[in-house]
């Protein structure tokens, strides 16, 4: 599994506000490990793909720059992260 992270400037309320939107549009289910969390100048998400070669075509693609705008959100910075190799959930959680 890999993990990227999209950064979003701007003012926090009304960036979470465009990221749930941007969740509400997309199919249930199609999220494994999606996090988002308040930064210092926007937010930013932390999103996994099954690998690089998906995150990159994904994240590159005019599916998500449509999804992008669709939810009212600025373009992001896109980083690579890496290969996620071990996590952790609570009891009961399943990914």
């Amino acid at each position: 599994m890999y993990l990227g992270m999209y950064s979003f400037r701007g003012d926090p309320a009304e960036l979470l506000a465009g990221h749930d939107r941007m969740l509400a549009l997309l199919p249930a289910g199609q999220l494994e490990l999606h996090l988002c969390l308040q930064t210092e100048d926007g937010i930013a998400v932390l999103d996994t793909c099954p690998n690089r070669e998906v995150f990159d075509r994904f994240s590159s693609g005019q599916g998500f720059r449509e999804l992008v705008a669709a939810a009212g959100l600025p373009r992001p910075e896109v980083q690579h992260l890496g290969e996620i190799t071990s996590y952790v959930l609570p009891p009961g959680v399943a990914a």
